[in-house]
C-alpha cells in the first residue's frame, strides 16, 4: 500500500512539474527576451531562497539541539562529537551518491564563468545543500555561504540551459542566483548585488543590473518573511562613529589585512596537507574530524558557523563565551581576551580541518567570525591598557568583520554594504570604508589574488580581475591550430617549394625530418624575390632557402605566453610543437577573431 501511494505521488509530482515546464516555455514564446529574463531572475531567486532557508534553518536548529543536550545532560563538551558524525556522513554521501566528487568554494563559479560559459553541473543544485547541511549543520567549523553561492549559480545556469538561453543570459542568470543566495542568507540585497558584480562577473553593462537587483531583492524578501532574526546574523544595538577613534580604525584595518593573509595561508596549508593523503576516504575524514573535535573540545565557539558567538561578542555580556569551557571558573577580562585571541588564530586551522578532511562549506562565515574576534581583541586590548581612552567594543567587533571579509575575498564594497545592512544603519559607514580599504590594500601587497581565486590563478586557469586574460583563458587555442600545411624535407628540391607556393595559399612551408621534428621554415616573404626564377633556384639547396622560426609555440604554453610570443616576434603565424614534433601553425588573426567572438558572447548587456 505505501509503495502504491509513493508511486501515485511521483506521478502527480511529475505531472505538475511538466505542466510548470510547459508554462515556462509558453511564457518564453509570448514574452520579449528582456521580459522573460525578468521572469527568470525571479524564478531563480525564489528557488535559491528556499534552498537558503533549508540550509540556515537546519544549521541553526542543530546548534540549538547541541546546546539543549549540553544543558540537559550536563556534558559541556558533547558537541565536539557532532562534527565527526557530520564529516563522516558528508564523505559517505559524496562517495556513494555523488560519484566521489564535490566542488567546494565559490572559485568553481568563477571557473564556470571564465572557462565554461557559465555552464554548471545539474547535481550542484542539490549536492551543496545536502553535504554542507551535514558538515556545517552538525558543527563543522565552516560557513554555508559558499555552498549557497554555488547552489544559486547552479540554479541560474541550469534554468538557462533548460530553456535554451544564450551564453550571456546564462551567465547573467548564474549571477542572479548568486545575488539571491547572498541576499537571502543575510537579508542583505545590496550586498548580494555587489558580491555578484564584484566577485563573480568580469564585465557588465548598466542594463544587466536590473535582473540582479530583482533577484537579490526577491531573495531578501523571502528571507525576511520566513527566517527569524535568530537565524540570520544581525545586530539591533545603536552604533555611533566618533571621529577621534579614526587612528584605531586604521590600526584595525592594517591588522585585518595581515590577519587575512595569515588565515588564507594557514587554511590552504591544512587543506593541502589533507589533500596529499593517499587514502582520501573515511580514514582521512576521521583523522581530520577527530583533530577538529579536539579543537572544539577546548574552544567550543569553533562549533559550526559561529554566528551565535559573534552576536554574543558584540553584546553587553561577552563573557558568556566562556560558559561551558574549561576556563569558565576563571572568568575575567584578561582570560576572555586571551580566549578570543587564541580562538581567532585557530579558526583557520579549524576550517582547514573541516574542509580538508572531506567536509563541505566555505570561508565566508569564518571570515566574519575572525573579523569580529579581531575587532573585539583590538578594542578590548586598548581599553585594558589605556585608562584615558575608551573604545566602543561593539563597533570594533562589527567593523572588524568587514576588514577580514575585504582582505580575504578582495571585495571591499561587498564587505562595507553587508555590514551596513546587517546593522541596519549607515552610522558606521566611515569606519567601514577605512577598515575595508586599508585591509584590502595590505592583503593585496602579500596576495595578488583573493583566497578563492588563488588556487585557480596558480594554475593559470582564471583571472577574474583582468577581463582580457579571462577571455584569453576561455579560448581553446589548440582548436585554432591549422594542421593542413604541406611539409617538405631537406632532401626535397627547391622546385617543390615553387609548386606549393604556386598551387596553394600556403605562405609558410615547414621543413621536417623523418621523425617529424621541425628543422626550419621556408617563408614566402623572404624568398619571393628569387623563388620563381628557375635559373636561380636550380643551383640552390633547401638548407640555403630555409630559415629558423622566430619563435616556437609549445603545446603546453599558457595563453598569455602565446600572445607574448606573437608580440615579441612580430609574426602573424607561428609553428606549434607537440612533444618535440611539428604539429601545425597558429595564426594571430585566428586568435584575435576568436577573442572578438568570445568578448561578444561574454559581455552581459
Amino acid at each position: 500500500m505505501p509503495s502504491n501511494k509513493a508511486s501515485l505521488f511521483k506521478i502527480v509530482f511529475r505531472s505538475i512539474f511538466r505542466r510548470a515546464e510547459n508554462l515556462v516555455f509558453l511564457l518564453k514564446d509570448r514574452l520579449s527576451e528582456r521580459n522573460f529574463i525578468y521572469f527568470a531572475c525571479v524564478a531563480v531567486a525564489i528557488t535559491c531562497s528556499f534552498a537558503v532557508i533549508l540550509l540556515k534553518s537546519f544549521a541553526h536548529n542543530i546548534f540549538l539541539l547541541a546546546n539543549d543536550i549540553n544543558g540537559f545532560l550536563k556534558l559541556p563538551y558533547i558537541n565536539s562529537l557532532l562534527p565527526i558524525a557530520g564529516i563522516l556522513l558528508t564523505v559517505f554521501v559524496v562517495r556513494n551518491f555523488l560519484n566521489n566528487q564535490i566542488e567546494k568554494g565559490s572559485s568553481k563559479v568563477l571557473y564556470a564563468v571564465a572557462k565554461k560559459g557559465g555552464i554548471m553541473p545539474k547535481k550542484q543544485m542539490y549536492a551543496q545543500i545536502v553535504t554542507s547541511s551535514l558538515t556545517v549543520g552538525l558543527g563543522g567549523s565552516a560557513g554555508l555561504e559558499s555552498p549557497i553561492v554555488i547552489t544559486g549559480a547552479a540554479f541560474g545556469s541550469n534554468f538557462a540551459q533548460k530553456y535554451h538561453l544564450s551564453q550571456k543570459d546564462r551567465i547573467l542568470l548564474l549571477a542572479c542566483g548568486v545575488a539571491a543566495g547572498i541576499g537571502a542568507a543575510f537579508n542583505a540585497p545590496i550586498a548580494g548585488v555587489l558580491f555578484a558584480i564584484e566577485v563573480v562577473l568580469t564585465d557588465i553593462s548598466i542594463s544587466a543590473f536590473i535582473p540582479i537587483i530583482i533577484s537579490a531583492a526577491t531573495g531578501a524578501l523571502i528571507s525576511t518573511i520566513t527566517l527569524s532574526d535568530d537565524v540570520i546574523l544581525n545586530f539591533q544595538q545603536t552604533l555611533r562613529f566618533d571621529y577621534h577613534n579614526t587612528p584605531y580604525y586604521i590600526l584595525l584595518g592594517i591588522l585585518a589585512g595581515l590577519t587575512s593573509v595569515y588565515h588564507a595561508r594557514n587554511f590552504q596549508k591544512v587543506e593541502k596537507f589533507f589533500g596529499s593523503f593517499k587514502n582520501k576516504g573515511y580514514r582521512r575524514a576521521f583523522i581530520g574530524a577527530f583533530l577538529l573535535a579536539v579543537l572544539i573540545f577546548f574552544f567550543p565557539t569553533l562549533f559550526g558557523e559561529g554566528y551565535e558567538s559573534i552576536k554574543t561578542l558584540a553584546s553587553k555580556n561577552p563573557g558568556l563565551l566562556l560558559d561551558n569551557t574549561m576556563l569558565e571558573r576563571f572568568k575575567s577580562e584578561w582570560v576572555l581576551l586571551a580566549f578570543v585571541g587564541v580562538t581567532m588564530l585557530l579558526k583557520a586551522f579549524a576550517t582547514g580541518l573541516t574542509l580538508g578532511s572531506g567536509g563541505n562549506g566555505g570561508n565566508f562565515a569564518p571570515s566574519l567570525f575572525v573579523g569580529s574576534y579581531l575587532g573585539y581583541f583590538v578594542a578590548k586590548s586598548i581599553n585594558l591598557l589605556n585608562f584615558t581612552h575608551h573604545l566602543p567594543i561593539a563597533n570594533f567587533t562589527i567593523v572588524g568583520m568587514a576588514g577580514i571579509l575585504s582582505g580575504l575575498f578582495h571585495a571591499p564594497l561587498t564587505a562595507i554594504f553587508l555590514i551596513v545592512e546587517i546593522t541596519g544603519g549607515y552610522d558606521l559607514m566611515v569606519p567601514l570604508m577605512i577598515v575595508s580599504s586599508v585591509s584590502f590594500a595590505v592583503s593585496k601587497q602579500f596576495e595578488k589574488h583573493s583566497m578563492d581565486v588563488k588556487s585557480l590563478a596558480d594554475k593559470g586557469e582564471v583571472f577574474t580581475s583582468d577581463k582580457d586574460k579571462n577571455i584569453l583563458q576561455s579560448i581553446n587555442f589548440y582548436n585554432l591550430v591549422q594542421q593542413n600545411y604541406k611539409t617538405l624535407s631537406l632532401q626535397d628540391s627547391p622546385g617543390k617549394v615553387v609548386d606549393i607556393f604556386a598551387t596553394t595559399e600556403q605562405k609558410m612551408i615547414p621543413i621536417v625530418d623523418e621523425d617529424k621534428s621541425l628543422i626550419g621554415l621556408v617563408d614566402f616573404e623572404e624568398v619571393k624575390a628569387f623563388i620563381f626564377n628557375p635559373n636561380h633556384v636550380k643551383f640552390m639547396t633547401m638548407s640555403e632557402i630555409m630559415s629558423q622560426p622566430k619563435e616556437l609555440i609549445l603545446f603546453e604554453d599558457k595563453p598569455e605566453k602565446i600572445m607574448k610570443l606573437f608580440e615579441t616576434s612580430k609574426a602573424t603565424i607561428l609553428p606549434v610543437i607537440f612533444k618535440g614534433k611539428y604539429f601545425g601553425f597558429l595564426s594571430k588573426i585566428d586568435v584575435l577573431e576568436s577573442y572578438r567572438q568570445r568578448l561578444k558572447e561574454m559581455v552581459i548587456e
